[in-house]
């Protein structure tokens, strides 16, 4: 199965890479949640329905699903699975208005 990272997704990455990095003054927490990310995301392809589904009112995530990110449980991994692949949507803190987001991804 493959899989793609939408570019809010890669963006999200980046910004908790970046808090880690910079805010906390922590490169070594950064690099070991980039590679939880790659990590939690092979998971997910391994077992694409395992996620929990999650509902919103916008109908173009019909089927959405998250899986904590390993290690790092408050982040999340927004994810859709198909046949064949599995779209990570967004990669989001749970302190963030996680509703609000979703609902205007398109």
């Amino acid at each position: 199965m493959k899989h793609t990272i939408r570019p809010a997704a890669r963006d999200d990455i980046i910004r908790q890479f970046r808090y880690y990095l910079v805010g906390q003054d922590r490169p070594e927490v950064a690099n070991r949640f980039v590679e939880a990310v790659e990590r939690t995301i092979d998971k997910i392809l391994r077992t694409p329905n395992g996620g929990a589904p999650k509902h919103f009112s916008n109908e173009s995530l019909d089927g959405l699903r998250s899986w904590p990110v390993e290690e790092f449980e408050d982040v999340r991994i927004y994810y859709l699975a198909q046949e064949d692949e599995v779209r990570v949507i967004r990669v989001l803190h749970g302190k963030r208005d996680i509703t609000r987001i979703l609902n205007r991804e398109q």
